[in-house]
């Protein structure tokens, strides 16, 4: 796991694009992995700007989507298949037809949970995954307690996500209750995952999967196994590693050829 501590969303925003804008020189049909929330946001407003003004080009790529709300219908501005459209995905060249999501208006859950590992595997897998954290360290919507085998599958949002997700609704009641998620098990067959964290409220999260036991209560730390995960922090969400000046000397010390 490496963990690089920059200044702030922007350049973190840059890093994340310059590995994906590198992936994609170097396969064109490179599969993406792409999170909802507002970590990846930057990555995503850097990635439309470079298609815009370099030509960077998703013609061939396809992408994965991590997690759907169960219930939600088709074209709702808070699912996550709209919301991955509206903040990237119409923004650059991709096909909409190379875009995949989980079905959480599926009538059977669990054949659209298979369905969607199939279509993964199908498309050779993800090459660059990118993550959020949650503040009680979850990742996609595999919340504490969940198996580090787990696959995608429905699961039940605890109060703490639904709160901190009732910011995208009218009202917490708005919030459903039930979602589709890669399982961790998908996540670290990713072949590179890159992690956003930002703000002092991801602080606790980030030390206990970083510098944490590796643990089912704190769902990240499984990506201390994971062979190839970077981790972009803020100062803010670096605030409680203790281990912070080691990074930072590891990082300005980084020979070039490592790259991202």
């Amino acid at each position: 796991m490496e963990v690089v501590i920059l200044n702030g969303s922007k350049q973190i925003g840059t890093l994340a694009a310059d590995a994906i804008g590198e992936l994609l020189r170097h396969k064109p049909d490179a599969v993406l992995g792409l999170a909802t929330g507002s970590s990846p946001l930057p990555t995503y407003d850097e990635l439309a700007a470079r298609h815009e003004r370099d030509g960077l080009d998703f013609s061939r790529a396809s992408a994965f989507t991590l997690d759907e709300y169960v219930g939600l219908p088709a074209g709702h501005p808070e699912s996550y298949r709209e919301v991955i459209r509206r903040e990237f995905t119409d923004r650059v060249n991709i096909a909409p037809e190379n875009v995949h999501g989980p079905d959480g208006t599926a009538t059977d859950i669990l054949a659209a949970c298979r369905a969607y590992e199939e279509a993964i595997a199908g498309a050779g897998g993800i090459d660059l995954q990118l993550l959020g954290v949650g503040t009680d360290g979850h990742i996609g919507f595999n919340e504490p307690g969940s198996s580090f085998a787990s696959r995608t599958r429905i699961k039940s949002l605890i109060e703490q996500t639904r709160r901190d997700n009732a910011r995208f609704f009218s009202s917490l009641a708005e919030v459903p209750h039930h979602v589709l998620t890669q399982g961790l098990g998908t996540i670290m067959d990713a072949r590179h995952v890159i992690l956003v964290a930002t703000g002092a409220q991801k602080a606790q999260a980030v030390r206990e999967f970083v510098e944490g036991p590796v643990s089912a209560i704190c769902p990240a730390s499984v990506l201390q196994f994971h062979p190839h995960t970077t981790v972009l922090l803020d100062e803010a969400a670096a605030s409680a590693l203790k281990l912070a000046d080691f990074y930072r000397h590891t990082y300005d010390n980084k020979p070039g050829w490592q790259g991202i």
